[in-house]
């Protein structure tokens, strides 16, 4: 363990050791013989990759659900992410979050449920300083692994019982994660807890208020390995924009993207028979396509909020 911390002061922006805050009383956090400890004497392992593990005492019973599920989904759920229908897709995606973001830099972002830190990688260049925040540790480690840079640091943590300082954040970024957390009231309260006055709140997230996405979902999510039923829920306008704003978060856009292209070829870790398209002649071109008509789609007369996904933000006021 001392490795680990030796690693980590050695490594890292100093500011970034900075953020960390004890869950429970939000005191700062120091190091202390290759653990973290408060002032109350509260005390956090690091793990050997240097990656503190808040979840080991702090932890839901839902987040902990999630925990065991991406143990057993993590390989697949990454590999899916390397078909080239889905890279091409996706491609589609960033290019639409990066549109809803704007060109000025970040400056200090948390990205929670972080997975395998995608925000970072498709933002990177324009933050100064990032915290990840995943329960899997499995996941954190890939994030790690996948960036090195001293201006990131990645902790295990709940989603809810976030061990981040206060008013310390300029953005706070979610890419897929809030439909894992049943607790949205807590999940967005600790956002707002972390965004400095004028921050903001940017996501992209399954959204089921077009009908037929709702009805393919409920059966999908009961019959796929790769879903959690019990924990996970797509995001539904009306269900999602009061909670955001009963936790003091406005909202300032709301944008769905994905149609029958995002159902074909961006589900290969849900449907197998998806994973068959990489062996398709041409399918980068064709994804490429789909992407094109999916958009089109959702400009016709009444299909504005029909997308299977919503890019999402909003603000904390403040001066």
């Amino acid at each position: 363990m001392l490795a680990a911390s030796e690693e980590l002061l050695g490594v890292l922006d100093p500011r970034l050791m900075r953020l960390l805050r004890s869950p429970s009383t939000g005191e700062a956090l120091r190091l202390d013989g290759g653990d973290l400890l408060s002032p109350a004497g509260e005390r956090w392992r690091i793990d050997p990759s240097g990656v503190p593990l808040f979840a080991e005492s702090a932890l839901t019973a839902e987040a902990a659900a999630q925990q065991a599920h991406y143990a057993r989904i993590m390989e697949i759920y990454l590999e899916n992410l390397q078909y080239p229908h889905t890279r091409e897709y996706g491609a589609a995606m960033d290019r639409a979050l990066l549109e809803i973001a704007g060109e000025k830099p970040l400056g200090t972002v948390a990205e929670i449920c972080s997975g395998q830190a995608d925000a970072f990688a498709l933002l990177g260049d324009r933050i100064d300083m990032g915290v990840g925040v995943d329960i899997s540790l499995p996941m954190i480690r890939v994030a790690r692994r996948r960036h090195p840079s001293s201006k990131f640091l990645f902790v295990q943590a709940d989603a809810t019982r976030l061990p981040l300082a206060s008013g310390a954040f300029d953005h706070v970024v979610m890419l897929g994660g809030i439909h894992h957390v049943p607790d949205r009231a807590a999940l967005f309260g600790q956002v707002h807890r972390l965004l400095r006055p004028g921050g903001r709140f940017l996501w992209r997230e399954p959204v089921s208020d077009f009908f037929l996405w709702r009805l393919l979902r409920a059966a999908v999510y009961r019959l796929s390995p790769a879903l959690d039923h019990e924990t996970e829920r797509p995001l539904l306008y009306g269900e999602t924009v009061p909670v955001l704003e009963e936790a003091g978060l406005r909202l300032a856009s709301w944008q769905t993207h994905g149609f029958a292209g995002f159902c074909l070829l961006m589900n290969s870790d849900v449907l197998v028979v998806n994973r068959l398209l990489r062996f398709v002649p041409g399918i980068g071109a064709l994804a490429r396509g789909f992407a094109r008509v999916d958009a089109l789609c959702l400009k016709a007369p009444g299909m504005r909020r029909a997308g299977t996904m919503v890019i999402g933000l909003a603000l904390k006021d403040g001066l």
